[in-house]
């Protein structure tokens, strides 16, 4: 397939993607409002169990076990998080040498098997699963530096197992490899025995928390979203258990300024309302055990902003502030590389840029959230 004529492939553009999170504050949005559903877990022997569906860069998920940290400090975690991109994965374990330090009883375990494997640690297909790439790391040590230093040197073994290739039907990234990679402190391991998970012995997901955040292209269809991703998730969870949804809503200046450019463009069609409808159709009578809270506009929507300093949005912006406003619109409204080319040559999305940033004092974005929790009984 020709270059110009392959699937979209939204997340290939890394710089993109890490210009929006570093000058963005999404992450520790989402973060503090998916620590509000602590409160009302009460997890069960031997751990409390997080599933982080779609981990990224890993600031959401470090904000989010400092949070477990501080309501649970003595009880085990076991921490699964899903990535496909190997960068990501290396951003990640940057964060993770603080948590195995302040939370010495921690199993993370990172996979790249899709959203229904993941939460079992398995793929579905016989032949896969005789070729998953099972790989065990053994901290030693009590240090952050030392944590560090070991997980650096684990970059072989990363770059093997998270190898991938594209769908030639849809775009999306596929693993090659199946892997899952399942990382503790040797002094724990005694006490992790129960929580440690084995090759081929994980069974059934029984998660207390799963995090479902940006998992999708905002333009797959209601359908997808909710039979490759939301329903397997909801139905990991344990009794009592919570999944938190977050997926981005507009009606915000991020849109408007992409109107500017494409007057047309309505990349978020599918609100939270209808993925709770067909999440309901797809359960069919097992829906009787999980409660749905989709809520009204003004508890479900988050907004995030741009970082910009006061005196940035003055008569004459920045280059760089416009440049990083620019990126963060379209890279939430996920407009394909090729439609930007000639507003790119043209030079009008400066202008626009520019605007938009001046008529609302900075850039601002919606996120939408919703919560399905399953029933105790």
């Amino acid at each position: 397939m020709a270059a110009n004529s392959r699937p979209f492939r939204f997340y290939d553009n890394r710089q993109k993607y890490l210009a929006f999170v570093n000058t963005c504050d999404e992450k520790w949005k989402v973060a503090e409002r998916a620590a509000q559903e602590l409160q009302y877990i009460q997890p069960t022997p031997p751990a409390f169990r997080l599933f982080d569906a779609g981990m990224g860069d890993g600031t959401l998920l470090a904000h989010l076990m400092r949070a477990m940290h501080r309501r649970y400090p003595t009880i085990p975690f076991y921490v699964v998080a899903k990535e496909i991109s190997l960068e990501d994965i290396r951003l990640s374990l940057e964060k993770m040498p603080d948590r195995f330090v302040e939370h010495p009883a921690s199993v993370i375990i990172l996979t790249n098997l899709y959203y229904a494997e993941s939460p079992w640690l398995m793929p579905k297909s016989v032949e896969k699963a005789a070729a998953l790439n099972w790989l065990e790391v053994s901290l030693e040590g009590t240090t952050a530096h030392g944590f560090g230093e070991q997980l650096r040197a684990m970059d072989a073994e990363l770059v093997d197992g998270w190898q991938v290739t594209a769908s030639p039907k849809t775009g999306n990234p596929l693993y090659v490899r199946p892997t899952v990679m399942v990382i503790y402190r040797e002094d724990q391991r005694f006490l992790l025995d129960d929580v440690i998970p084995r090759r081929g012995q994980a069974g059934a997901g029984n998660y207390d928390l799963s995090i479902i955040s940006q998992p999708w292209r905002a333009r797959m269809s209601a359908e997808f979203k909710v039979e490759k991703v939301l329903s397997p998730l909801v139905q990991s969870l344990a009794p009592g258990g919570r999944a938190v949804t977050f997926q981005s809503a507009g009606n915000d200046p991020g849109l408007e300024l992409v109107r500017e450019l494409w007057p047309d463009e309505d990349p978020f069609k599918v609100d939270r309302h209808e993925l709770v409808r067909f999440l309901k159709k797809s359960l069919g009578n097992n829906a009787r055990h999980y409660n749905f809270n989709n809520g009204p506009d003004e508890k479900a929507l988050l907004r995030y902003s741009m970082h910009t300093l006061p005196e940035e949005i003055g008569e004459s912006i920045g280059t760089s502030t416009l440049f990083a406003a620019w990126n963060a619109a379209i890279y939430v409204s996920q407009i394909e590389d090729d439609r930007l080319e000639p507003i790119v040559s043209s030079g009008a999305y400066l202008e626009a840029t520019a605007r938009i940033l001046h008529k609302n004092n900075g850039l601002w974005f919606n996120d939408e959230t919703f919560t399905v929790s399953r029933k105790r009984r």
